[in-house]
């Protein structure tokens, strides 16, 4: 198996031991992404609608760089920091995800870097 690293400046560097993405056997498989805005290193917004729509801008800015898009996604995961949010967060990511979904779980976990809203990561085809 080879497996190549993907990296790009259109998203938030890795803030410890792991790649943005890594493609392997035909697949991209991203990090998690968090709302945070590359160029400031902040969060786009207090809410989770704004951090829904960064994390989904961030993560399409990775697939992009590794030769993959929105529309080739199978598989995403989506943290909460609250499941009263998946309403919200559902709203944006409906506007990115349109037809043909891809696969997805949602979950409530205690705590996210940097004290975000929502994490998103995704597996997506090459072809």
């Amino acid at each position: 198996m080879s497996k190549q690293v993907v990296s790009t400046e259109k998203a938030p560097a890795a803030i410890g031991p792991y790649s943005q993405a890594v493609v392997a056997n035909g697949f991209v498989f991203s990090a998690g992404q968090l709302g945070v805005v590359p160029q400031t290193k902040q969060f786009a917004g207090d809410d989770v609608q704004s951090q829904t729509r960064q994390a989904l801008e961030n993560l399409k800015a990775i697939l992009e760089a590794a030769g993959s898009s929105l529309d080739k996604v199978v598989k995403v995961t989506v943290f909460l920091a609250d499941i009263n949010d998946f309403a919200a967060m559902n709203e944006v990511y409906a506007t990115y995800f349109t037809e043909n979904f891809p696969a997805r779980a949602a979950v409530e976990v205690a705590n996210l870097p940097l004290g975000g809203r929502v994490e998103i990561e995704a597996v997506a085809a090459l072809d």
